[in-house]
């Protein structure tokens, strides 16, 4: 759901959603951090996963606004209880900072180039997440006793 489709009646919104959860579709707030992105709308709609706008990911090996805005966010995800989903994980490096900032689900091309249907069980099916992205192994006692 995009946000600019909200502002008309957040309450109409809300209330046609909350309906359509019980007949179980799940909603997303998609470009979080955008427009006219509002602390209102994560207390309200109850959208069960809000997707971080892709401009605050791809800067913020770069930016340390960007950076902040986005930890602000997934804070505030956590907060209010949402999935989250960082857009535009364009590099190892994007999905090992947001990692560190406890945000394990991402889209992008570091994970995935936009793909036809068909060929969605086959990337499954092969698919490995970086070594960067796996947790590290945990001291196990028996290593432990050879250092």
């Amino acid at each position: 759901m995009l946000e600019s489709s909200i502002i008309r009646d957040l309450n109409k919104v809300s209330q046609t959603m909350r309906q359509c959860i019980q007949l179980g579709v799940n909603f997303a707030l998609d470009d979080f951090g955008t427009g006219y992105s509002s602390l209102r709308y994560l207390k309200e709609l109850p959208a069960s996963t809000v997707k971080i706008d892709r401009g605050f990911v791809f800067d913020m090996l770069s930016d340390k606004e960007d950076l902040t805005v986005l930890k602000g966010i997934i804070q505030l995800g956590k907060l209010f209880n949402k999935q989250l989903v960082a857009e535009g994980v364009e590099s190892v490096r994007h999905g090992e900072v947001l990692l560190s900032l406890d945000c394990d689900l991402a889209q992008g091309y570091a994970i995935a180039r936009p793909m036809p249907a068909e060929e969605m069980s086959s990337w499954i099916a092969q698919w490995q997440a970086p070594a960067e992205w796996l947790p590290a192994p945990e001291n196990k006692p028996e290593n432990s006793m050879l250092k």
